[in-house]
Formats: C-alpha cells, structure tokens, sequence
C-alpha cells in the first residue's frame, strides 16, 4: 500500500471503517455476512438478544463506513458486506506497522553502534 494510506486524507477516509469496527455486535454483523452471504435482517437477528431495531441502527453505520450495502428484495432489505474498505483499511495498518519496524530498525541500529 501507498503512503497515500496514511497521509491525513487516507487516514481520514479510514477513520469511519475503524470507528465502526470498534463495536462488537457490528463486528459480529460483519463476521455473519462474511460467511452466511446476503442476509436480510430477519435472518441477521436469528439467534440474537439484538433487536431488529438496534440491528438496523448498527446495519447504518456500517453502510455510512461503506462496510456494507442493500438492496431491496421484495418487503425486504438484503444486506451484503462490501470487503473493498476493509482491503483500504488493513492497507493503512499494513502501512502503520511498515513505518513502526522500520522505526525500531532504526532504534537497534543507533543502540548497537
């Protein structure tokens, strides 16, 4: 990944992606999706103490981190995970942890001289 990645503009663009990452049922709304495909949100509560509600509610923060996308089929939404934000965010982590072994490279080489 670029260092474009990490400039203030990458890091702001990954800023949504990480803050909505920072929740465990979303995380959860991720990891369900990632395996199950496609799912309405009927389907997503199945087994869930999380209400319908608070689904949708954690269903739109994902869509505004572009996590996410529906689609309506028939009476319902049918919500799928979109992995491209998640490729530009782990970029941007890939790129952080580049810099950081660099850094201690860096550290080793100056304390062993």
């Amino acid at each position: 990944m670029s260092r474009r990645s990490t400039s203030p503009t990458g890091l702001a663009r990954a800023a949504p992606v990480f803050a909505a990452l920072g929740d465990r049922t979303r995380l959860a709304l991720l990891a369900r999706l990632s395996v199950g495909g496609p799912l309405s949100i009927a389907r997503l509560t199945t087994g869930s103490a999380v209400t319908r509600q608070a689904i949708t509610k954690h269903l739109q923060v994902l869509l505004g981190a572009g996590l996410v996308h529906d689609a309506r089929q028939g009476r319902e939404r049918i919500w799928k995970l979109d992995p491209e934000r998640l490729v530009r965010a782990r970029g941007c982590l890939d790129e952080i942890s580049r810099r950081w072994d660099q850094a201690l490279d860096r550290l080793k080489t100056f304390v062993e001289q």
